[in-house]
């Protein structure tokens, strides 16, 4: 299955991958409308065994057949633990 790739120019390391190049039909308005000014990247050909770097690629082409798009989010980042020796606890 061949998609093609545009990534946000308002939000880093936000993806939206198409089944159509340029086709963005398929994207509900609002969040079209959220994701900023969009750049291609890249047309990337989809198999059930190739891997993606962050996202299950059966998930991917599931999306991409049923609904015509697909959003890869930025990844989550979590603080650090607090490094507090138990000490200062008590």
């Amino acid at each position: 299955m061949l998609c093609f790739i545009y990534k946000s120019l308002k939000k880093d390391e936000l993806y939206l991958y198409l089944d159509k190049r340029d086709d963005f039909s398929s994207v509900p308005e609002a969040l079209y409308n959220s994701l900023g000014r969009l750049e291609f990247v890249m047309e990337l050909q989809l198999s059930a065994d190739r891997k993606l770097a962050r996202e299950d690629v059966t998930r991917v082409m599931t999306s991409l057949e049923t609904r015509g798009f697909f959003v890869q989010m930025p990844p989550l980042l979590t603080p650090p633990p607090l490094a507090v020796g138990y000490h200062q606890l008590h």
